[in-house]
């Protein structure tokens, strides 16, 4: 077996999927928590120096957010070198991963950073709050240029 089969199927039993979906059709018949797995089965094989992972929590269950969490979190370990940009709406994946930034986007613009606490503000206050200091913050811009 080749040094590279054999490292794949130590990624997929890692993700929790069976030797028999490396036989699988890309995507064909997978569940919404298999192709989640897939998609971090490609990023461990492929080991990018930066990977972009848009909502890779959405549609899991909890076993399953705990698995992929687990799988980049030690990915994250072994690849010190390597970056990842996690997209979420939600902060429960936040639970296993410990980022080093969070950013808000509102509109397609970066509207807010800040560390872990950021997020956990989020998840306690809801976005709405946010909102309300970023449309404080523009009226308040407004009448400076109108001055």
């Amino acid at each position: 077996m080749s040094q590279f089969r054999q490292q794949l199927l130590e990624y997929a039993s890692s993700l929790k999927l069976g030797d028999d979906f490396l036989r699988r059709s890309m995507n064909e018949g997978f569940s919404g928590g298999e192709k989640k797995r897939n998609e971090i089965l490609q990023m461990l094989a492929l080991s990018p120096k930066l990977a972009i992972l848009d909502e890779i929590d959405s549609g899991l269950d909890v076993d399953g957010l705990k698995t992929i969490a687990t799988s980049l979190y030690h990915y994250n370990e072994v690849n010190k070198s390597a970056s990842i940009i996690l997209i979420t709406h939600y902060a429960r994946i936040l639970k296993y991963l410990k980022p080093d930034f969070v950013h808000v986007m509102v509109e397609g613009k970066i509207v807010k950073s800040g560390k872990m606490g950021l997020a956990k503000e989020i998840e306690e206050k809801g976005y709405q709050s946010l909102r309300n200091v970023i449309a404080r913050n523009e009226v308040t811009k407004q009448s400076n240029l109108s001055s």
